[in-house]
């Protein structure tokens, strides 16, 4: 009897375990589908994200387009090339697959035109700020000051720039002299270097447009890509004196090639559109009256020609405008 009755409650506890362990597994499976359907309507760009904050596709995401951003893994077996910059000598340091992002660099390097010993590269003729500007967009993509998205105004601006008239001045704004102490090129006690739109060339004794000074050097060393950024970053600057904008406009002439439409244009256009702050400048005439003499670099002086062009086909434009519009008379 007794026996008969532990086995009547062992089956009873059974069952009850049994009824427990199925209400458990349905309670997860409820508790799973409530997940997934939370989940199901999770905003999907959310979700990408939050994958490249893991993956690193957000840094990646502010270089620009077209530049392959070397990682720090890739950079530590690539060999130390040595390179020797301007008159004096200046010395710069860089990762050879860096430099071989460059069509110039990568010729000299996998030519075996480099010094094999020291393996060192001579530019006695580049201006080392300029170079400076050139490496730094090697390996960030970008170059001091960087160009920034103003999410508030939906604009483009130059990092560290302050507001500047939107007009060229015609009176010069330039120090005289180019030694300001240390810091960046172009640096005036008046003026911080971070606002400063100009550099200092030695080779010719004068102060040019910063980004016209790189994107020449773009052309030299084959980088397309750092001439369209640079291009773009001088359209954000104004205010700039009209020497300034004279002396760097034959510059350009003078270190680009015939074929150039962008860079050059770009000078005509500011010229014909600002033509009276120009005419009123009486550096326009003295620029104009020593050209011939290829101040700036042998072929500056094609600039004045180009201009006239430009200036005749403008014109020719506004009469053919203004003749459309005037009724034809018998």
């Amino acid at each position: 009897m007794f026996k008969r009755s532990f086995r009547t409650r062992d089956a009873g506890t059974s069952h009850r375990e049994a009824a427990s362990t199925a209400m458990d597994s349905q309670h997860r499976v409820d508790k799973s589908a409530r997940l997934m359907k939370k989940g199901a309507i999770r905003d999907p760009q959310k979700l990408a994200k939050l994958q490249r904050s893991f993956t690193g596709g957000e840094e990646s995401a502010r270089v620009p387009s077209g530049h392959a951003r070397l990682s720090d893994k890739s950079l530590a077996p690539s060999p130390i090339v040595t390179l020797t910059v301007g008159r004096e000598g200046r010395l710069f340091a860089a990762h050879e697959d860096v430099l071989c992002q460059a069509p110039f660099f990568e010729q000299v390097i996998r030519g075996n035109l480099l010094d094999a010993q020291n393996r060192r590269i001579s530019l006695p003729d580049e201006e080392p700020e300029v170079f400076s500007a050139v490496l730094e967009y090697l390996y960030k993509g970008d170059y001091y000051p960087r160009l920034l998205h103003n999410k508030q105004r939906n604009s483009w601006e130059l990092e560290d720039a302050l507001p500047r008239r939107a007009t060229p001045q015609t009176s010069p704004t330039i120090h005289d002299s180019p030694n300001f102490g240390g810091g960046r090129a172009g640096q005036t006690p008046q003026t911080p270097s971070a606002v400063e739109a100009t550099v200092y060339l030695s080779s010719i004794g004068q102060h040019l447009l910063r980004d016209t000074v790189v994107y020449c050097a773009a052309e030299r060393y084959g980088l397309e890509e750092l001439k369209r950024l640079a291009l773009r970053k001088q359209g954000l600057q104004t205010g700039i004196d009209v020497g300034t904008i004279l002396r760097s406009a034959q510059y350009t002439y003078a270190h680009t090639p015939d074929s150039d439409s962008r860079l050059r244009a770009h000078y005509l256009a500011l010229i014909i559109r600002c033509r009276k702050t120009f005419k009123r400048s009486g550096t326009m005439q003295a620029e104009m009256e020593k050209c011939g003499s290829d101040v700036y670099g042998e072929g500056s002086g094609k600039l004045f020609f180009d201009l006239f062009v430009a200036m005749c086909n403008h014109l020719d434009d506004v009469i053919e405008a203004t003749n459309a519009r005037t009724p034809k008379t018998i």
